[in-house]
């Protein structure tokens, strides 16, 4: 059912918002204009009462929805004691044992933080730690948060004008094989990006590589999904240059991927993870995980050398907690995995029905559509095309990243087939109006 989207209320709050909020807010709370009133489960419920399916999941971070009782019963229950501090804490110590009982083999010790990007820089210090050395590289596309100390690694604008950026970093580029930037083709390219990887390393760093950081799957750019064997031939490359290997799993962690973890699909173990996002069912918490011997190194071991204020705060370490153990109990991982596969089938028949639609790709619950003004230049939609689409599917009662041409589905991990189908049928329709008012600007 279509409906006058933004309704009376949400624009009143939204407009009276904005007379206070600093310009950059994040782009799907600035095209909806909607203020958002409570959610249940994978469901969005705004001011005016209106209800929308969430194909976003805050960016990845409601992995377990919204108001889940046991999460709500939990942070209830932690508020009503204690909220702050560094001090050891029974939810603490139960969340890290969980953890560390789901974690790739070797890496069970864990250092808490507030955001993505706090825990990538605490990663690069514990990296210049363990191996003393100070140069990273990471790839083209690539996203590991807005600090100074990792911005020149971004893949995408929002590092433009923000120079001169932190020295010693490098990019090579990504497996992307829908848009190969060598103009290659998978298999018989042999993986050509890997060795393009090297020669980076050889003629643009000191031979100084501390670490290479990789997104298993690389969500920014539009969950781009690498083919079989480009992790392993990174990891390779970061032995061969005695560099730690960081696993980016912000987005591909906790199940995400239909996996535990996004480098679980390869036959690697990382050096080091970076968490965050659905760990802590959408408060603010994300991690840094490692080995024993490599969290030991000075100065990164001493007291306070890897610790943050708000990490592993009280609230936080409940919220991981009780995310893990809904993850866990409710088989989500398991749910990921079925439910992406139905929405990828799905996704591939809309491919061939809409012209527009140039590649489908997904592994889990971490799906992407890119959408093309013909297939074989492959020139992305124009922007002002998907913000029709964006609006077209918001009336209807869905919110998907769906306003660039690289459009990306995160639902809650406890989302059902059901549910699923019906936003993709919604997505359908939004093609459909696309189709027929016109899609090449």
């Amino acid at each position: 059912m279509k409906r006058n989207i933004p309704g009376k209320r949400s624009r009143a709050i939204f407009t009276r918002e904005a007379r206070h909020m600093a310009p950059g807010l994040q782009s799907i709370a600035l095209y909806s204009g909607l203020a958002m009133a409570r959610g249940e489960g994978c469901t969005l419920i705004d001011e005016d009462g209106n209800r929308y399916l969430d194909f976003m999941a805050g960016i990845g971070v409601g992995s377990i929805g919204y108001t889940h009782p046991h999460y709500v019963e939990a942070m209830k229950a932690q508020i009503e004691r204690l909220t702050f501090g560094s001090f050891t804490t029974e939810n603490r110590a139960r969340f890290l044992a969980l953890l560390a009982s789901v974690t790739p083999k070797g890496l069970k010790r864990i250092q808490m933080y507030s955001s993505g990007a706090e825990a990538v820089e605490a990663a690069f210090r514990l990296a210049k730690s363990a191996t003393k050395k100070f140069e990273f590289v990471g790839f083209w596309g690539g996203f590991h948060g807005k600090t100074g100390g990792v911005l020149g690694l971004l893949g995408d604008d929002f590092k433009k004008q923000m120079g001169p950026f932190m020295p010693g970093l490098y990019s090579a580029p990504y497996a992307n094989c829908y848009r190969c930037p060598l103009k290659l083709r998978y298999p018989d390219c042999g993986i050509a990006c890997a060795d393009f990887l090297r020669q980076v390393i050889q003629y643009q760093t000191q031979g100084e590589i501390a670490a290479i950081i990789v997104e298993p799957i690389q969500g920014t750019a539009g969950n781009v999904i690498p083919p079989q064997g480009f992790l392993s031939a990174v990891q390779t490359i970061a032995k061969e240059n005695d560099a730690l290997l960081i696993a980016d799993e912000m987005l591909t962690g906790f199940g995400r991927t239909g996996s535990m973890w996004g480098c679980d699909h390869e036959p690697i173990v990382p050096d080091v993870m970076t968490v965050g996002k659905g760990m802590g069912g959408g408060f603010p918490v994300s991690g840094v995980i490692s080995t024993q011997e490599l969290m030991a190194s000075k100065p990164f071991g001493n007291p306070s050398g890897s610790s943050s204020s708000y990490g592993g705060n009280p609230l936080a370490a409940t919220a991981g907690l009780a995310t893990l153990e809904v993850i866990v109990k409710d088989r989500l991982v398991a749910n990921a995995k079925r439910v992406g596969a139905v929405m990828l089938k799905r996704l591939e028949v809309m491919k061939e029905k809409y012209p527009f639609v140039g590649d489908v790709r997904g592994r889990g619950l971490l799906l992407g559509i890119e959408l093309v003004k013909d297939r074989q230049t492959k020139e992305p939609l124009p922007k002002p095309m998907t913000q029709r689409l964006f609006q077209a599917c918001l009336r209807r009662g869905l919110l998907a990243m769906c306003y660039s041409y690289n459009i990306r589905i995160n639902p809650p991990l406890l989302v059902t087939e059901a549910q699923a189908l019906e936003g993709l049928a919604i997505l359908d329709e939004a093609f459909a109006e696309l189709e027929k008012t016109g899609y090449r600007g």
